[in-house]
């Protein structure tokens, strides 16, 4: 099981603090991944750590929130802290600094999550392989 970032575990700087790359931070990318990849990814990370922090820049900011709320929605997890920010980026094509909008969502394991994903397996081993109602 190798664990996946969309965009390289770079410290980056924010109000003159350095972060590291955490064990349990997701970085969306909305070109990289479909988005239930990264919903089954959080959902792996809230098991394994109890939490998960979601973490988007620009236009992916839409793909982390959606994940969040369907996480939510389910039953699965439950808000703890969202933060807004912007990032100073070097513009590749014109080489200046933009600022980027940056979100940072972490969500932590609801008291149902054990109970649901243990429904969800067990409903999932129990269809049959190939189960198609084509005649």
């Amino acid at each position: 099981m190798a664990t996946v970032a969309a965009t390289p575990p770079v410290p980056t700087t924010t109000n003159n603090n350095t972060e590291t790359h955490k064990k349990n931070r997701i970085q969306v990318s909305n070109t990289k991944k479909p988005l239930f990849f990264y919903v089954n990814l959080a959902k792996r990370y809230i098991q394994q750590h109890d939490e998960v922090e979601l973490s988007a820049l620009g236009m992916a900011i839409t793909t982390v929130v959606t994940i969040a709320e369907i996480l939510k929605n389910n039953g699965l997890a439950t808000e703890k802290k969202v933060l807004t920010s912007t990032v100073g980026m070097k513009d590749e094509n014109k080489g200046r600094l933009v600022q980027k909008a940056k979100i940072e969502i972490v969500l932590g394991k609801s008291e149902k999550f054990d109970n649901l994903m243990v429904a969800a397996n067990t409903s999932e081993s129990h269809q049959p392989a190939g189960n198609d109602d084509k005649k």
